[in-house]
């Protein structure tokens, strides 16, 4: 047996239809699939559960966090934290599955070990609608730095806690549980005797990043501290992560309650007001709502502060609205992940909206 986890956002559908067709044309069919929904977008996700009916072995979940960040190692968590043992796969909705993939997983399978598969990489030119596994011939092979399709015990996810939920957006969890698995003393082999899965092409997630703030929530250089994250792990030679709770999404009920609670304060992108709230009102409240607006100060555009700025002369210091956003952001997943929360660029990117549930 098998339990496949997809977690998902606001992907390729055609990719999820290949994907689910090369796994309906398994020769063994041990397997159930587990497609975690973080968030996508309504419409998708209206899609998506017209096209998961199609396929009895999935088993579809939709979470309302489309205004959080995206966190691949919470989505996996939510599933794995309640498997009763056995074996998982970690999938991507860019993968084609060689029709024996479920059979050679079963066989490979040992209660100490982890697996993780070479890929074949398809071209922007391979069409893969329709197209037998087998006929895709001239492709990439991926190196053993490849870490994210991977079979677990399930054991040794439960007790390392699962995935590392301070990775957000797209970083290195793939990587980390490796690392953890190998701290922790259990095998892991790199499959190479054939090719079992094909990925299907995409643009790199990298290039989508932007200088400029978004509805499309992001923080500048997020790869590089999620890196710098990694190296802690390698040399600190961790092996347990989420200390307070792991798997843990919101719920729907929770995020209505955030929604029906009133603008607590207003304030501008003064650096002051930014400082305090960061390092001094926020780290102080405890079983409260909060919910603050921030919108750029009019006097940054003013004649009086672009003089004073000209003449060297003293006048207030602001943050830019992005620098804003990478600031709180980060606090964010680094201190207030673990609590019911919504965060929204509104007003045609000229505010920033955060309500938070405190503990």
């Amino acid at each position: 047996m098998v339990n496949i986890i997809y977690p998902y956002r606001n992907r390729d559908l055609n990719h999820v239809l290949n994907s689910f067709e090369s796994l309906k044309d398994q020769t063994c069919k041990d397997f159930e699939v587990y497609f975690v929904d973080y968030g996508s977008d309504l419409e998708i996700s209206e899609k998506l559960i017209d096209i998961c009916k199609k396929y009895p072995f999935i088993n579809y979940k939709y979470y309302s966090v489309r205004e959080q960040p995206w966190n691949k190692s919470r989505a996996l968590n939510n599933v794995i934290s309640k498997l009763d043992q056995g074996f998982c796969f970690v999938a991507d909705v860019d993968m084609i599955f060689h029709p024996n993939f479920i059979k050679h997983s079963i066989e490979l399978q040992e209660p100490n070990k982890c697996i993780y598969f070479q890929v074949g990489f398809l071209s922007s030119k391979d069409n893969a609608k329709g197209k037998k596994f087998k006929n895709f011939k001239n492709y990439k092979k991926s190196n053993n730095e490849a870490t994210g399709l991977s079979m677990f015990p399930v054991h040794i996810l439960q007790k390392l806690r699962g995935f590392d939920e301070f990775y957000h957006f797209w970083g290195a969890e793939d990587t980390d549980i490796h690392v953890r698995i190998k701290n922790a003393g259990y095998q892991l082999e790199f499959y190479t005797e054939e090719i079992l899965m094909l990925h299907q092409w995409h643009p790199s997630y990298r290039s989508k990043e932007s200088s400029e703030l978004t509805s499309d929530l992001q923080i500048s250089g997020i790869i590089s501290i999620n890196q710098e994250h990694l190296r802690f792990a390698k040399q600190n030679i961790s092996i347990q992560v989420n200390p307070n709770h792991w798997g843990k999404i919101m719920l729907e009920t929770q995020l209505e309650e955030l929604y029906n609670h009133k603008l607590d304060i207003e304030l501008t992108n003064e650096k002051f007001l930014i400082d305090d709230l960061l390092y001094g009102q926020l780290p102080s409240m405890k079983n409260r709502f909060f919910k603050v607006k921030i919108t750029k100060s009019p006097m940054v555009n003013s004649l009086a502060f672009r003089t004073k700025k000209f003449l060297s002369k003293k006048a207030l210091d602001f943050y830019t609205l992005k620098e804003v956003n990478d600031m709180l952001l980060l606090h964010i997943i680094s201190f207030y992940r673990d609590y019911p929360y919504y965060y929204k660029i509104i007003d045609s990117g000229n505010a920033i909206e955060f309500a938070v549930k405190f503990k």
